[in-house]
């Protein structure tokens, strides 16, 4: 039988939630006692200095697909953190990919997957704070009210997807799972000692314009890797990550628009200055977000693993992670069929066929790219709708690379590969540099009056929740 699982929320609980949690009081305690552990981090390496200011904020209230939010003003540490799964029907409730196609999935962890599946859990759950240290700063710098509501919007979910990985270590982990998640509050974005697992995610993130690029591309990570474990034969964690993707659709859009806007301006900047010079007028110049791009979206591809994976092999084989939309396939076991991928050999790039099941990160990778493809077509679409010629690109996914295939050898933005000399001599013309951050810290200044936006970002097409552009999203 599956687990019970409401649309209802029990929001009358200290932790609010759906899984009954009033029905297993040791797991009620042993979370609870995680939550002060847990406002501690919040408050240490939370967003600084806004704890006292009302956000507006919405919150879960119900996991149906209608009205599942409830909007208001509120604190950040008095946000209500909580534990929500999607419901599904008992059918549904089949292993969806691998060996074991339409076996019952499990409501309990298996013992000869067990590792995999922490490990699997353990590196989802160190993201979500990570992402909070990383942005903890940038309230300071707000270009708006709206921006800056939408920073702790993002914030919080994270948070609360913290919540949702600690819940499942808890409740089918035992002490492991309890140790695990004690070090998630005790590991660090960046700290050279105990750093965040991923690389991605130990990077600074200390302007707006990498906010914005960090939630469009390296959140857009997060949305492949949820949506493969929503497919996972384990079904209280593809019930989790499911839920987990409707607040994350945010995210994304927070990243994908910010950016737009910030493009926008740059192009009407550009237009307004005599000799097309967007920095002598404030703004972001194209070439620096086009850097920005090639920076964040590189450090993102290597977020799924290398090219060539058998634990990528392994984790499809046994139902324990799928592909991005797996009911769209028509083959779901993948034991025959390959996939051509560029690899190094002798100095040059070849062509190299390996089995399918061994190239599930690319695969997810692929979809990955394509949407991200889609994104900066509508981006070179307002830049061409202002009038400007510029065209922003997509690296090469083998550009900048930290993990998998390429990560031993150099290549331009195009994918051609050179030598180190080469690469070095002209990162500082395909990446982020020093110099950029000080020009952005230069420009931005908070702009905090209702209504208002800074110089160098567009206002959006809409407000959030229908409100009037001069809403006061963040009581100051």
């Amino acid at each position: 039988m599956s687990m019970t699982v409401s649309n209802a929320v029990d929001l009358d609980s200290k932790i609010p939630n759906n899984v009954g949690l009033s029905d297993d009081p040791k797991l009620k305690r042993a979370l609870e006692r995680w939550l002060p552990n847990y406002l501690e981090w919040w408050n240490d390496m939370g967003p600084t200095d806004f704890a006292d200011k009302p956000v507006y904020l919405r919150t879960a209230v119900s996991v149906g697909n209608d009205g599942w939010a409830h909007y208001d003003h509120v604190k950040m540490p008095d946000y209500r953190w909580g534990i929500f799964l999607t419901p599904r029907k008992d059918e549904e409730s089949t292993i969806r990919c691998g060996d074991d196609l339409g076996a019952p999935s499990w409501q309990e962890v298996p013992g000869e997957h067990r590792n995999s599946l922490r490990r699997i859990i353990v590196t989802q759950a160190d993201t979500e704070p990570a992402s909070v240290e990383q942005q903890r700063l940038l309230g300071h710098t707000a270009p708006s009210l709206y921006d800056l509501r939408n920073l702790f919007q993002v914030n919080v979910e994270e948070g609360r997807h913290l919540w949702a990985m600690v819940y499942l270590l808890h409740k089918y982990f035992g002490r492991d799972g309890r140790d695990e998640a004690e070090e998630l509050l005790n590991r660090r974005s960046g700290d050279p000692d105990k750093p965040r697992i991923l690389g991605a995610f130990n990077q600074p993130c200390d302007h707006w314009l990498s906010f914005f690029a960090f939630t469009m591309f390296t959140d857009r990570d997060g949305k492949y890797q949820l949506a493969a474990l929503k497919e996972s034969g384990f079904e209280p964690l593809g019930r989790s990550t499911e839920f987990m993707l409707t607040e994350e659709a945010h995210h994304l859009f927070v990243g994908q628009t910010g950016m737009g806007r910030i493009i926008q301006r740059s192009a009407q900047l550009e237009r307004q200055d005599p000799n097309g010079d967007v920095r002598n007028q404030g703004g972001i110049d194209f070439d620096l977000i086009q850097r920005t791009i090639n920076y964040w979206y590189s450090y993102s591809l290597d977020l799924f693993g290398g090219e060539i994976s058998s634990n990528a092999a392994d984790f499809f084989a046994t139902g324990l992670k799928g592909r991005f939309r797996e009911n769209k396939y028509d083959d779901h076991v993948a034991r025959e069929g390959s996939y051509d991928m560029k690899v190094v050999e002798n100095g040059e790039v070849v062509d190299k066929s390996v089995p399918l099941r061994n190239a599930m990160n690319e695969v997810l990778r692929d979809e990955y790219i394509r949407d991200c493809e889609r994104a900066l077509r509508k981006w070179n679409s307002v830049i061409e709708e202002e009038g400007c010629s510029t065209v922003l690109t997509l690296p090469s996914r083998r550009f900048h690379r930290h993990q998998g295939l390429y990560t031993d050898h150099y290549f331009t933005p195009e994918g051609d590969l050179i030598d180190k000399e080469t690469f070095e001599k002209n990162q500082l013309k395909w990446l982020l540099r020093p110099e950029d951050n000080d020009y952005l810290h230069s420009i931005m200044t908070p702009c905090y009056a209702p209504g208002k936006f800074a110089n160098w970002i567009a206002p959006p097409a809409r407000g959030v929740d229908g409100k009037p552009g001069e809403f006061e999203y963040v009581r100051l």
